[in-house]
């Protein structure tokens, strides 16, 4: 059997969305009051601007944290985890409600598609006091898989 061989496919920033808007499992890093690093599960879409968004509240760590230091990692994945995935750093800006309802309702639509009820939508969204993070890419690494290296493809 082959081994599995990594890749690493360097991508322009359109490339690195189109990559981007179909994976929705990502770990965002924001930094914590002391430097060290925090880690976050996340959904994440791309919004109409070419930002990566997260929903979230304003009471998590993740957020208190980006806007503290707006410098921040995403690690995008694949749902297959030995699928190709990315890291993104950038800078983030945290919007809070009631301003982040509009832009929730365009992180849903981006993400799910049309929702049944907007008005009850929106209504849940005040409700929940959401926040929603936008990640503007600055740096990317290549769009990545695991593996072994390529020199050892000809090794049986």
């Amino acid at each position: 059997m082959a081994p599995n061989i990594a890749t690493n496919i360097r991508v322009s920033l359109d490339e690195l969305l189109d990559f981007v808007r179909p994976r929705h499992h990502a770990i965002l890093l924001t930094r914590r009051a002391d430097g060290g690093p925090q880690g976050s599960p996340l959904t994440c879409g791309v919004d109409d601007s070419g930002r990566i968004v997260v929903s979230t509240y304003p009471e998590r760590a993740k957020t208190r944290n980006a806007k503290r230091d707006p410098r921040v990692t995403l690690i995008v994945l694949s749902d297959d985890w030995n699928g190709p995935w990315v890291q993104i750093d950038g800078t983030a800006e945290v919007v809070d409600s009631p301003d982040s309802v509009e832009p929730l309702v365009e992180y849903f639509r981006n993400i799910a598609g049309e929702h049944p009820d907007w008005d009850e939508y929106r209504a849940a969204m005040v409700k929940q006091g959401k926040s929603i993070i936008r990640v503007t890419p600055e740096r990317w690494g290549p769009v990545a898989t695991g593996g072994f290296p390529a020199r050892l493809a000809g090794d049986g």
